[in-house]
């Protein structure tokens, strides 16, 4: 049971990342944004969003612990 959740969980946060990536890369090119510049964009919102739920894990973990 819990390794279905951490699993689940971890699919969940990985498309969001996406999510957020193809949506800041695609804001950016509308902004017109070269195609190099706006792949970096997204992936520095897809590092974001993973350095976000690592940071939330991390806290959730020491408040339960």
């Amino acid at each position: 049971m819990t390794v279905a959740v951490v699993l689940l969980t971890i699919a969940i946060v990985t498309v969001v990342a996406v999510l957020a990536a193809a949506g800041a890369g695609k804001l950016a090119r509308m902004d017109g944004a070269t195609y190099p510049a706006a792949l970096t964009r997204a992936g520095v919102a897809f590092a974001g969003v993973l350095t976000l739920a690592a940071a939330m894990t991390a806290a959730l973990t020491a408040l339960l612990a």
